[in-house]
């Protein structure tokens, strides 16, 4: 077949089995990796995830100058894990958090940690918030999205994520 004098050719498209599901399957992992402001809109806290937001919330407010160390322990679990960052090792028991803590909140002239969002589902509480310290050699604003397992409605495990800070 000729037209004007060029031969006409029909493209071929050929998609492999592998390169389809591969574009499929990373099409679905994007769809659900979006968040779903929608539904969380549509559904409010369930009981007890207001109580584990507040116990949370109630905590992040022990973050004050003086600290009341043993108010900070009372939230929470004797077994309690927390990890200061999302690549520190994990402190163990309340007794051991409170000290870490004590180790550089001692010399804190003020502190706050300010709640910028908090959501739950079921026993988890995730918080984003900015953590401010002002020590005698500095001040500190440190950008976090706090993980929080609640058990009975003490803290019974908290990794805090920290993005974008240097020390």
């Amino acid at each position: 077949m000729f037209r004007g004098g060029l031969e006409m050719q029909k493209p071929i498209c050929r998609v492999t089995r592998r390169a389809f599901i591969a574009t499929g399957s990373a099409g679905a992992m994007a769809a659900v990796a979006m968040p779903h402001h929608a539904n969380a809109a549509q559904s409010p806290p369930t009981v007890e995830e207001q109580v584990n937001i507040a116990a949370v919330n109630g905590f992040c407010a022990t973050f004050d100058v003086p600290f009341d160390w043993d108010k900070m322990a009372s939230y929470l679990t004797s077994d309690c894990k927390y990890r200061a960052t999302q690549t520190a090792p994990i402190t163990e028991g309340s007794d051991a958090i409170v000290e870490f803590l004590r180790s550089f909140g001692d010399t804190a002239t003020a502190a706050s940690f300010e709640i910028v969002d908090t959501w739950a589902r079921g026993p988890v509480v995730v918080n984003d918030r900015v953590d401010r310290f002002v020590l005698p050699e500095r001040s500190l604003d440190i950008p976090v999205v706090g993980v929080f397992y609640l058990v009975d409605g003490k803290i019974s495990e908290w990794t805090d994520f920290v993005f974008n800070f240097e020390m």
